[in-house]
This record gives C-alpha cells, sequence and structure tokens, in this order.
C-alpha cells in the first residue's frame, strides 16, 4: 500500500516556482538562495533530521518521492538538496556531542560533503590535522558544515575509510564549477588548510554500515536510524533520473504533439515512429519507478524493524538503484533522439533534462559497469571484488 505523504503535497505547490528558475539556476552555477528558502520553508530539509531537533524523519519511499518531483522541475537544484537532505542521516550517526554541535543552536544548519577519501590528515592530539582540496561538493555554498573522507592507519596496520565532519569556518569554497550538466548544482572545492578535528567529529564509514557507529541506538523510537548510511546518501541520484525521465515524457508529448515537419508540413505525433517511441518509453520509465519503489521500500521495512540487511540484500540495494538509472536514460535518449533540432537549442528545457539525466548515471554510484559487476559476483556466489567500491 502506498504510503501518505504530506510533505510531498506541500512540495508541489512550490515546484512551478522551483522550474521558473531552472535558467537562473544554471547561470548562477548553483542553487538560487531564493530556491533554498522555498525548500525550507516547506520542510524538505527536515526529512531526515531527527526528531529530537524537530525534524520529521520521513521514510525511504516519501523522500524518493519528493526528490523524483522536484528534479522534474530542476535537476541542479534536486541534486544539491537532496545531498543537504541525506547528509542529516549521515551525521545521526554521530555521537551525540557533534550532532548538538550541527543542529541544536540552527537546526535548520545542513552539510554538504565530499566523501571520496582523498583528504590528508596528521595525527594530534584529541583527534587529527586534516587538510585537503576537496571536490563534488555540492550545495556547499549553502551549507554550514562539510563531511569529508579520508583513510586512516588503524592499529592493525590497515586504513580505515573515515568521515571527518568540518564546520565552514575551517574551510574556503572555491568557485570552479563549469559543468556541461547539472550546472546549478554548485558542485565546487573546499579548500581546507590545518583544520582541527576533534575524535567525536570522526568516525568509520564501515561502523555507519553495520549499525556500530557511536550515534547508534541513541534514537530507539526511530524507524529512520537503524539503517546503513550509504544507500541513504546515493538515495537520491536514482530517484532524480526518475523525476527527470517522468518530466521528459511530458515535453516530449508536448512537443511531439504541436511538431510537423519542415519539409513536408507532415504531423508527427501521429506518426507510427512517435508512437513506437512514447510507449516504449513510457513503460521504461513505469518499470523504473516500480523497481525503485519496491527497494525504497525494503530500506523503509528493514529499518522500521532496526534490522540491518545481510550481504546479498545490500548488493541489491547498492545496485537496484544505478539500473533503474540505466532505464531512464535510455528511455530519455529515446525520446530526445527524435525530438527535434530545435529543442538543442540552450533555452529548450528537453536539451537541459537530457544533459541532466545523464548526469544522475555519472556519479561513482550509479556506474552500470561497476554495479553490473558486483551484482554478478553476488549472484554468482563470488566474495566481493574490495576494487568495486
Amino acid at each position: 500500500m502506498k504510503r501518505q505523504n504530506p510533505l510531498l503535497e506541500e512540495l508541489k505547490k512550490v515546484l512551478p516556482e522551483i522550474a521558473k528558475n531552472a535558467d537562473k539556476t544554471e547561470d548562477l552555477r548553483k542553487v538560487p538562495d531564493e530556491n533554498i528558502e522555498i525548500l525550507k520553508k516547506v520542510g524538505l530539509h527536515k526529512a531526515f533530521l531527527p526528531k529530537a531537533y524537530g525534524g520529521y524523519e520521513i521514510s525511504l519511499p516519501e523522500f524518493g518521492d519528493c526528490i523524483a518531483a522536484l528534479a522534474g522541475a530542476c535537476c541542479s537544484t534536486a541534486w544539491a538538496f537532496s545531498l543537504l537532505c541525506t547528509h542529516n542521516h549521515q551525521i545521526a550517526m554521530f555521537p551525540k556531542q557533534l550532532q548538538d554541535e550541527v543542529w541544536k543552536e540552527n537546526p535548520d544548519a545542513m552539510a554538504s560533503s565530499s566523501i571520496a577519501p582523498f583528504g590528508k590528515y596528521e595525527e594530534t592530539d584529541g583527534g587529527i590535522i586534516f587538510n585537503g582540496d576537496m571536490k563534488w561538493s555540492s550545495g556547499c555554498d549553502h551549507a554550514q558544515w562539510a563531511i569529508v573522507g579520508f583513510l586512516r592507519d588503524n592499529a592493525e596496520g590497515a586504513k580505515d575509510y573515515c568521515f571527518a565532519v568540518i564546520p565552514e569556518s575551517d574551510y574556503r569554497i572555491e568557485d570552479d564549477w563549469y559543468s556541461m550538466a547539472m550546472k546549478g548544482s554548485g558542485t565546487k572545492t573546499l579548500n581546507i588548510k590545518n583544520a582541527f578535528v576533534p575524535e567525536h567529529r570522526i568516525q568509520k564509514a564501515k561502523d555507519m554500515m553495520e549499525g556500530k557507529s557511536a550515534g547508534y541506538g541513541l534514537y530507539p523510537d526511530s524507524k529512520l536510524f537503524y539503517s546503513p548510511y550509504r544507500p541513504y546518501f546515493a538515495s537520491g541520484f536514482a530517484a532524480m533520473a526518475l523525476g527527470t525521465a517522468e518530466r521528459m515524457l511530458e515535453v516530449y508529448k508536448e512537443v511531439t504533439s504541436n511538431r510537423v515537419r519542415a519539409y513536408t508540413g507532415a504531423k508527427v505525433h501521429a506518426a507510427i515512429p512517435a508512437i513506437l517511441r512514447t510507449g516504449e518509453s513510457t513503460h521504461q520509465i513505469l518499470a523504473a519507478r516500480a523497481f525503485l519503489e519496491k527497494t525504497w521500500e525494503e530500506h523503509a521495512v528493514y529499518a522500521e524493524a532496526h534490522r540491518y540487511p545481510d550481504r546479498y540484500t545490500l548488493a541489491h540495494w547498492r545496485t537496484n538503484q544505478a539500473y533503474a538509472v540505466k532505464m531512464c536514460i535510455e528511455a530519455v535518449d529515446r525520446m530526445f533522439n527524435a525530438i527535434g533540432a530545435n529543442n538543442w537549442l540552450l533555452d529548450k528545457e528537453a536539451q537541459r533534462i537530457f544533459r541532466d539525466c545523464h548526469m544522475c548515471g555519472a556519479h561513482a554510484y550509479t556506474d552500470y559497469d561497476v554495479c553490473a559487476q558486483i551484482i554478478g559476483r553476488e549472484v554468482m556466489g563470488l566474495e566481493p571484488d574490495p576494487s568495486l567500491l
């Protein structure tokens, strides 16, 4: 049974305003301040915020539907804001001391991230000294904190993949986001130099995947925080691909319905190729939504039961969303290839949707070449390949 989603109903009321700002968002190369304020008034930033700080703690299916709808209006805004939201889920796995630092005085505070473990560090009393030019920090212009990745030596002589949480006072944003797609996501670089990070702001990624982090069990009545961080962190990528594909279907129908062949005057919408493309794309997008909804609902059921997934289940969660993105991109390509040369012009919505949907499939987590290997090895009973994230 479909979950009720009052947050989605409130969000739908402001989507026309977000859509009007889509060109401005691309021109600014970041999400406009007014978009952030609109979405905060709706309360979307509270989706994964603990109730202890005034959050909603909505389920992943509810959140996925919201992000898909937002992406249909402006995918750049959805990309940045989705990550700002999902980072709350990750921060809730840190110690209470860190959570109080982030949210006690400002429950609207948000964090961007650069989680690839490229940061450099030195051990010091009570924590580490962190340095790095941390790239790909979407939405950082609107964040008060940053979650950054690094590899830390452990007592066994190996390295632990870790996250450090750093306040905005300890980094500088480098305005270097010039991209072909997702132009307005503001995915810039954080320049961090000699930032002291105390131990309570550091957690191991592995612990966050296995219910062993310092924040585990802080909210015993929660139906959200008994779950691994990574599927929630990555949930928006597939939701955005779905939202852009659903919007492309609407645009394609509208454009094609009014289109005539330039040299013959023939109407396009009743032609067999247009009908075939519409039909197959419709089925593919519906299949992607059904597949994602089933996967999201499974996430929610596990979280509500305070149950962590086994390796086989986690492999499916890890890879299902990438296959859904693949289907959405195929559907978008099928329609865009036949929508007409006029829609390559930069003032046309279709070309923006085409670019942004492809970007949804370019993230390391949605790389289907990687995901096909992960699920293939799991189904064949082989050990996981550590070179595959």
